[in-house]
């Protein structure tokens, strides 16, 4: 049995990306008694679901879950919905730039993560990490891929679990920019914590964690 944990490449003109760092830090491993498999992926839409598809394929992972970087955010963001659109105010790494583009044609409008996203939130914080429950990630690659995975689950693997986590900047990145970092090794811990989280709970728990805006 083996998870599957994938982070993204740099991008934007970046040098490091922390939801790699993060993720290969965990790459020796083991979960919760599960072998983990680490996979980079680039930042761009039709690589990252190709190479993201074959892994799943090739590893038939109990739970995948991904990592992307959300710049300005200051916790951890346990993301709760993934929609079925690509609308990009920039380009990926490839140069292409999907505007109002299904993520999967005649795929369902949304999907919600199969991880217990309340009880990841409630691990977390009794850690000591800054955590929140987030009702978006956005439409570029992060959700491209969170979608993807879902989707893959609903018609391949019904037993999979899939999550997507967002991390801050790193105190590298920070450096050059008025932003709220995190510490990768902080970000490592938060990643093991809701995988295994995801690995041992038999549901989910009911606690407040919604927002207004």
């Amino acid at each position: 049995m083996s998870v599957l944990l994938t982070g993204f490449a740099p991008f934007a003109g970046e040098t490091v990306n922390p939801s790699w760092d993060a993720i290969e830090r965990l790459s020796t491993g083991t979960i919760a008694g599960h072998a983990v498999e680490t996979l980079r992926l680039p930042c761009v839409f039709q690589l990252a679901a190709e190479r993201l598809e074959e892994a799943i394929a090739a590893t038939t992972p109990s739970v995948v879950i991904s990592v992307g970087q959300a710049g300005g955010r200051s916790r951890i963001g346990i993301e709760r919905v993934a929609i079925n659109i690509d609308d990009c105010r920039h380009a990926d790494e490839s140069g292409a730039q999907p505007v109002d583009a299904p993520v999967v044609a005649n795929g369902p409008d949304a999907y919600f993560a199969t991880v217990p996203v309340k009880s990841i939130l409630a691990r977390l914080m009794k850690a000591g990490i800054p955590a929140e429950v987030s009702n978006t990630a956005g439409t570029f690659v992060c959700n491209h891929v969170f979608y993807l995975a879902r989707h893959l689950a609903e018609t391949r693997l019904p037993d999979m679990k899939v999550g997507f986590l967002h991390v801050p900047f790193s105190p590298l990145q920070a450096v050059a920019r008025e932003a709220p970092s995190m510490s990768v090794t902080m970000m490592r811990d938060a990643v093991a914590l809701a995988t295994e989280v995801a690995l041992t709970s038999n549901g989910d728990i009911l606690l407040a964690a919604g927002s207004s805006h």
